[in-house]
C-alpha cells in the first residue's frame, strides 16, 4: 500500500519563539523513573507504584506509607485480609524480594531496624507468611524442572532471597502471638476458628520445615547459600515453637489463646524432637520462672488425656536422661537434693489430676514401665511423688506385688525390667510401711505375698530367684521382729547388692524445691533467633616464611678440570616426599601435629574437624592409645563417654583411608578398655541417640565384636600392640631376646592390621552357621552317598526319610569354657541392656522410634548381634536360662517382619542356630523350660523351608534363597530330633495348645 501513495508536497516550519514559551510554562509531570517519593494515599496507587518497577526510594517511600498503616496512622492495614492487601503481599514476595533484597540488605547492614526490617513488618502476618511458603513452593517446582542448569539460573538466585525473607519472618520468640493479635477477627466465633485452624496448620504441618529444607539442598548445590538457615533444622524448629508458646503463655492467655496454644503444642509433639519440645516447656515454665507453675498446669490441663500421658512420659524421660543419670546406687544421701527436685518436677506435671495420678501409676507398674534400663533414680523420684498419698502409694505396692509374683511375668519378661519393678516395689514398701503400717502387715500374709516368694524361688533363672529373696527378706523386716524375720542364709544375700536392695525400704524422700535442678542447669537467657552450631571457619595455611637476606652470598664456583672419581658411589637418591611435591614451597605444612600421648589430647584433636593431619592421626592412634591407657590412670574411665561420643558421631569429611575401621576400631577399644560401664552406654545410645541408620549399625557392630573379643575370641591385632611403652625393652636390647620384637610390631601395626570389612558381623554370622551345619552335613554323607550329600539336596532327603526314634546328633567338641565371670559381664552389660530395651521401644508412643528399629537391614543386624553374643557368652553363662527365654520371645514375636524380606528370615533363623547351638548340652531341660516356643518355632521353620524356593539339585543357584533354606533345614533338623526325643517332656507343657 505504501507504493501506491505518493506525497504532493512537504512544508517544514521552523518553531516560533512563543512555541518556546508555552512549552516552558507548561507543568512538568515526573515519571516513576524520576519520582523519588510516594504522594498517594490509597492503597491502589500504592500497588501500581509497586507494579511499575519503582526506584529504590520510591520503593522505600511505599513501605512506609504500609507501615504507617500498621502504626493506624490512615485506615489501610496490610495485615487485614482484603483484596488490596493480598495483591500488595503478591507483589511484594513475587517481583520486589527477587530485586531489591540485596540492596535492602546492604542498606540495613549493622542495623537492627534498617530499611529491611520495614518490609518484613509489613509482611509479618498470616497472609505475608502463607505468601512466602506458596511462592517458595513454585520456585521449587521451577527448579525441579531446570535441575541441570541450577547454577546458572536465577531461580537459584530467588529461592536463597525466598529462604532468609522466611527466616527473617520467624526470627523472634513472640512470633505467633503477634501473628494472633493482629488477626481480624472482631470476636465472630467463626472467624475465631477458622484463623485458629489456619495458624495452627501453618507452623505444624511441617511444611515450612520440608520446603525449606529442599530449597536450603537445592541452593547449596548450585553454591547460592550463604549461610545455614535455621528453619530448615527440625530440632531448631521445635525449639523455636516451644519459646513462642513459653512467652505466650507466660504473658498472660485468654480461654481463645489457651485454645491456640494447646493445639500448637498438641501438634507440634507430632513433628518429630518432642523431647525437646517438653525440654524446653519445662525448662521455660517450671525451672525459669517459678510464678509460671499454676501456667503450666492449666495448659497441661487443656490437653486431651492421651496427650498429658504422652508429656508425662517425655518428662520422665527427660528428667532420667538429662539429671538423674549420674545417680549411682550408693550415692543416696548425697543426691537425695536432686532427688526431691526431679520429683517437685514431676509433682507439678501430675498436680491435683486423677487422671495424670493414674498415669503415673500406670508407669510404675505397667509392663513396659518404670523406666527399663535406666537409673534407679527415675524411680525414686516417681515413687516420692505419692509420698503422702496414703491410697496411691498402697495401690502401687499391690500391683507391683501382685506383677512380680505372676509365673508367666517371671518367665518371659526381660530381666532388666524385672529390676526395676523390684525397686519400685521396694521403695512402694517404705512408704506404705510409714504411711500405713497395719496394711502392710495385711499384705504379707496374704496369698499374693506368699505366692510371689514361692514362685520365685522355684523360677528356674538365677536373677529370678534372687530377687524373690531379696524383697522376701526386705519386706519381712519391716514387718516382722529381727528373730522372726525371713532369712534365707545365702550367700547371695550379703553380697553388696542385696544390701542395697533391702536399704531401698529405708529411703524416704518429699517433692522438694526446684534449685538444685536450676544448679545443674544453665539457663541462658533465650535469644530471639535460633543459632545452628556448626564448625569453625578453617584459618588459611601459614604461607612459608622468605629466607632472610643476609649481607653476604655464598656462590659455588665448579672447577671445569676436577673430574669425578669413578671410585667414588653416590649416595642413594632418598625417596620423594609427598610433602616437597607441590610446586609451590609456601603451601609446604611444616608445622605437623605429632600423635597424641594423652586421652585428653586426642579428644582435643577429634574436636577440630577443620584439620587434616589432626583427624587423621585421632582416627589412626585412638585403637592403640585407648587400650595402652585402659589399666593405667583413670584417664579412659573418665572420659570414656566423651570419646565415645565423637567416635559415634564422627563423619568422614576428608575422605580418610580405612575411616569406618578405624573408627570402628577406636569404639571397640573403648568397649574393651570399659565394658561394664560403655555396654551399657552403646546400647542405650543405639535406642535413645539421634543418629542415622549407618552410625546405629555401626554402635551394633561395636557391640558384637567388643563382646566377642572380651570372651576370647580374636578380633583384630590391635589387642596385640596395646603393650603399654614402660613394660617394653627398647628395640635394640630386646632383638636379641624375642624373635620378633613388640616394638617391631607396634612400629609397623599401621600396616600390618587387619581391617575389618564393612559386612563384619554378617561374615561371622555365616561362618558360626557354617559351623552348625558342619555335623548335619557330616552326618547325611553318612547316610547319602555321593558328592550331593553336602548340599541342601541331603538335608531335603533327610527331613522325608527321618525316623522317629533317632537320637540326637553327634555334639561338636566344646574348643574352649568360657569363664563365668566374662559370660555374665556379656550377658548384664550387653545382652540384656538390648533385648530389654527393645521391649520397651515395641511398646514405646514414638512411631519414629519403632519405625527405625523395624527397619529391615537394622532389625536383621540387631538380631545377628544378639545371637553372636550369646555365641561369645557360651554355655557356662549362669544366665543362659534367662537369655534363651528373652531372645527366644523376641524372634518369635519379629516372625511377622519376616513375610516378603530374606535378610530378617535368614537373622532369625539364624538367632535360632545360636540358641540351639549354645543350649546343645541341656537339649532336655530347654524342651523342660520353652516348650511351647519349640513347638512354635518347629511350625514356623517348617512353613519357612517349605515356602523358600533355592537350592536345586546340582546345588547351583539360589543365592540368599539357597543360604535361608539350608539354615532353615538344619535348624528343622535339630528342633525336631529334640521334639521327637523328649516327647514326654514337650506333652506335659502342650495340654490345650493349638
Amino acid at each position: 500500500m505504501e507504493g501506491l501513495l505518493t506525497p504532493v508536497s512537504q512544508n517544514y516550519r521552523k518553531s516560533s519563539q512563543h512555541d518556546e514559551l508555552f512549552k516552558i510554562s507548561e507543568p512538568v509531570r515526573p515519571t516513576l523513573e524520576t519520582q523519588t517519593k510516594f504522594g498517594g494515599s490509597s492503597p491502589e496507587e500504592a500497588l501500581e507504584v509497586l507494579k511499575s518497577q519503582p526506584s529504590y526510594d520510591l520503593l522505600l517511600s511505599v513501605l512506609k506509607y504500609l507501615q504507617k498503616g500498621l502504626r493506624g496512622n490512615h485506615s489501610f492495614d496490610i495485615r487485614k485480609p482484603t483484596p488490596q492487601s493480598a495483591q500488595i503481599i503478591h507483589v511484594l514476595v513475587t517481583e520486589i524480594v527477587p530485586n531489591f533484597w540485596t540492596v535492602l540488605q546492604d542498606a540495613s547492614a549493622g542495623q537492627s531496624k534498617g530499611d529491611l526490617h520495614v518490609l518484613v513488618s509489613c509482611l509479618r502476618s498470616l497472609a505475608g507468611i502463607n505468601a512466602v511458603v506458596a511462592y517458595l513452593r513454585a520456585l521449587l517446582k521451577e527448579a525441579k524442572l531446570d535441575s541441570k542448569s541450577l547454577k546458572d539460573s536465577p531461580v537459584t538466585f530467588n529461592l536463597s532471597f525466598v529462604l532468609e525473607l522466611l527466616a527473617h519472618l520467624l526470627r523472634s520468640h513472640d512470633d505467633i502471638k503477634y501473628l494472633w493479635s493482629n488477626a481480624s477477627f472482631s470476636g465472630n466465633p467463626t472467624q475465631i476458628r477458622l484463623v485458629r485452624q489456619e495458624l495452627v496448620s501453618l507452623f505444624t504441618n511441617g511444611k515450612i520445615i520440608s520446603l525449606s529444607a529442599e530449597a536450603e539442598d537445592i541452593c547449596r548445590q548450585a553454591g547460592r547459600l550463604k549461610a545455614e538457615v535455621w528453619i530448615s533444622n527440625v530440632k531448631l524448629y521445635i525449639n523455636w515453637l516451644a519459646e513462642n508458646i513459653v512467652q505466650w503463655v507466660e504473658s498472660g492467655v485468654s480461654e481463645a489463646e489457651l485454645k491456640v496454644c494447646t493445639d500448637i503444642l498438641t501438634r507440634g509433639m507430632r513433628l518429630g524432637h518432642s523431647e525437646s519440645l517438653i525440654n524446653t516447656l519445662i525448662t521455660g515454665l517450671l525451672l525459669r520462672n517459678v510464678e509460671s507453675h499454676g501456667t503450666f498446669e492449666n495448659l497441661l490441663s487443656s490437653l486431651p488425656p492421651l496427650e498429658q500421658r504422652k508429656v508425662l512420659n517425655l518428662a520422665l524421660k527427660l528428667l532420667s536422661d538429662k539429671y538423674l543419670s549420674s545417680i549411682h546406687d550408693t550415692s543416696e544421701i548425697i543426691d537425695a537434693p536432686i532427688i526431691q527436685a526431679a520429683s517437685g518436677v514431676l509433682k507439678a506435671i501430675i498436680g491435683d489430676d486423677e487422671t495424670r495420678k493414674n498415669h503415673l501409676l500406670d508407669w510404675l507398674t505397667s509392663g513396659s514401665g518404670a523406666g527399663i534400663g535406666e537409673g534407679y533414680g527415675i524411680r525414686r523420684a516417681a515413687v516420692a511423688v505419692f509420698s503422702d498419698d496414703k491410697e496411691f502409694i498402697t495401690t502401687v505396692l499391690e500391683k507391683s506385688l501382685s506383677q512380680f509374683g505372676d509365673k508367666l511375668y517371671i518367665k518371659h519378661a526381660p530381666l532388666l525390667q524385672q529390676d526395676a519393678h523390684a525397686q519400685v516395689l521396694l521403695l512402694s514398701a517404705g512408704y506404705a510401711h510409714r504411711l500405713a503400717p497395719i496394711k502392710l502387715t495385711i499384705l504379707l500374709r496374704s496369698s499374693i505375698y506368699l505366692n510371689a516368694i514361692s514362685n520365685r524361688i522355684a523360677a528356674s533363672q538365677n536373677r529370678a530367684r534372687f530377687l524373690g529373696m531379696v524383697v522376701g527378706e526386705a519386706l519381712s523386716g519391716l514387718v516382722h521382729g529381727k528373730e522372726t524375720k525371713l532369712d534365707f542364709k545365702m550367700d547371695e544375700m550379703d553380697t553388696e547388692e542385696a544390701k542395697w536392695y533391702k536399704s531401698l525400704v529405708q529411703l524416704s524422700d518429699k517433692p522438694g524445691p526446684l534449685d538444685p535442678l536450676k544448679e545443674m542447669d544453665v539457663l541462658p537467657k533465650p535469644s530471639n533467633i535460633p543459632k545452628i552450631t556448626r564448625p569453625s571457619v578453617a584459618p588459611a595455611q601459614r604461607a612459608g616464611k622468605p629466607p632472610l637476606q643476609s649481607g653476604f652470598i655464598i656462590e659455588e664456583i665448579q672447577d671445569e678440570e676436577d673430574e669425578e672419581d669413578p671410585d667414588l658411589v653416590p649416595y642413594v637418591k632418598p625417596d620423594s616426599d609427598a610433602e616437597d611435591s607441590d610446586d609451590d614451597p609456601t603451601l609446604i605444612n611444616r608445622d605437623k601435629p605429632k600423635a597424641p600421648v594423652y586421652i585428653r589430647d586426642l579428644i582435643t584433636y577429634f574436636r577440630d574437624l577443620e584439620n587434616y593431619d589432626r583427624q587423621k592421626l585421632a582416627l589412626t592412634t585412638a585403637p592403640t592409645l585407648i587400650r595402652r591407657k585402659a589399666n593405667y590412670g583413670t584417664e579412659v574411665s573418665s572420659h570414656a563417654e566423651e570419646l565415645a561420643t565423637l567416635l559415634v558421631g564422627l563423619q568422614d569429611k576428608y575422605e580418610l583411608d580405612n575411616f569406618d575401621d578405624l573408627r570402628l576400631q577406636g569404639m571397640i577399644a573403648i568397649v574393651v578398655a570399659q565394658p561394664k560401664k560403655m555396654g551399657q552406654w552403646f546400647a542405650k545410645t543405639f535406642f535413645d541417640g539421634d543418629y542415622s541408620l549407618s552410625q546405629r549399625a555401626s554402635i551394633l557392630m561395636v557391640l558384637g565384636l567388643s563382646g566377642r573379643e572380651i570372651a576370647g575370641f580374636e578380633v583384630s591385632e590391635y589387642g596385640s600392640t596395646a603393650q603399654f611403652p614402660s613394660k617394653m625393652l627398647p628395640a635394640k636390647i630386646e632383638k636379641y631376646y624375642a624373635a620378633s620384637s613388640p616394638s617391631n610390631r607396634l612400629e609397623s601395626s599401621a600396616h600390618n592390621l587387619k581391617a575389618l570389612p564393612p559386612n563384619a558381623l554378617d561374615n561371622l554370622a555365616k561362618s558360626l552357621s557354617q559351623a552348625f551345619l558342619a555335623p548335619l552335613a557330616a552326618e547325611a554323607a553318612d547316610s547319602v552317598t555321593g558328592p550331593d550329600a553336602l548340599k541342601l539336596s541331603s538335608f531335603t532327603s533327610r527331613l522325608q526319610s527321618q525316623p522317629p526314634d533317632r537320637g540326637k546328633s553327634k555334639a561338636k567338641p566344646r574348643i574352649r569354657a568360657i569363664p563365668n565371670t566374662t559370660a555374665s559381664l556379656i550377658a548384664s552389660s550387653f545382652f540384656f541392656p538390648l533385648t530389654s530395651r527393645f521391649q520397651a521401644a515395641m511398646h514405646s508412643a514414638s512411631a519414629t522410634t519403632r519405625g527405625i528399629l523395624f527397619q529391615p537391614y537394622l532389625l536383621a543386624l540387631y538380631l545377628k548381634t544378639l545371637a553372636i553374643l550369646l555365641d561369645a557368652a557360651g554355655p557356662s553363662t549362669l544366665a543362659l536360662p534367662q537369655m534363651t527365654s528373652e531372645f527366644w520371645d523376641l524372634l518369635l514375636g519379629v516372625r511377622g517382619q519376616c513375610v516378603g524380606d530374606l535378610g530378617i528370615t535368614q537373622a532369625v533363623l539364624f538367632g535360632l542356630v545360636a540358641l540351639l547351638d549354645v543350649n546343645e548340652g541341656d537339649m532336655r531341660g530347654l524342651c523342660e523350660r520353652q516348650g511351647r516356643e519349640v513347638v512354635e518355632s518347629v511350625e514356623w521353620v517348617s512353613t519357612v523351608f517349605n515356602n523358600t524356593r533355592g537350592g536345586d539339585v546340582g546345588g547351583q543357584g539360589g543365592g540368599e534363597e539357597n543360604e535361608v533354606k539350608m539354615l532353615a533345614a538344619g535348624v528343622l533338623i535339630r528342633l525336631r530330633e529334640a521334639v521327637d526325643k523328649y516327647q514326654a517332656v514337650l506333652m506335659g507343657d502342650l495340654i490345650g495348645y493349638t
